[in-house]
């Protein structure tokens, strides 16, 4: 990875603005935006730790294009059931993994809060996203993103993304 100081603190930028947006929308339940963050053809996944050190594809949730995301906010927003509850992302700083002319690789630690109705709080997913991303507009959106979770224990159904 060849990239100027400049250059390297400019994608960075990017990657770090793009991830706050997709937990922002997440957290702020404006669901129906969040696939907006994506091309295409992407793919999105949420692993277990387990699975992905080995190279296994069992996933907690998997889609395989932009299309596959906007059917999951449909369908959790009308036939799904689950208790009422909140979101709040705390993302550690994005670090570049490699580059290759317009689209970059990268991770991040990630920790997802859960409030309940009753005001009570908890860690519900902890882990890492590991990102390709294309740069090569102004926009920079997920080819993909995988969200690597360490959290052996989901204690309610996952509807939304991580």
């Amino acid at each position: 990875m060849d990239l100027s100081t400049s250059e390297r603190f400019r994608l960075q930028q990017l990657a770090t603005e793009l991830n706050a947006t997709h937990a922002e929308l997440i957290d702020d339940d404006r669901l129906e935006k969040w696939p907006d963050l994506f091309v295409p053809d992407c793919t999105y996944r949420v692993i277990a730790r387990e699975n992905h050190d080995r190279n296994l594809t069992l996933s907690a949730i998997f889609c395989d294009s932009k299309g596959m995301l906007v059917d999951r906010i449909i369908s959790l927003r009308k036939a799904n059931i689950f208790p009422v509850h909140s979101y709040r992302h705390i993302l550690g700083p994005t670090r570049i993994v490699s580059a290759h002319e317009f689209k970059i690789t990268t991770q991040t630690n990630y920790a997802v809060l859960m409030t309940r109705a009753d005001g009570h709080t908890e860690i519900y997913n902890a882990g890492k996203y590991i990102d390709e991303i294309d740069c090569s507009e102004d926009q920079p959106l997920f080819i993909s993103k995988v969200a690597v979770f360490d959290t052996n224990v989901i204690d309610t159904m996952m509807v939304r993304p991580i």
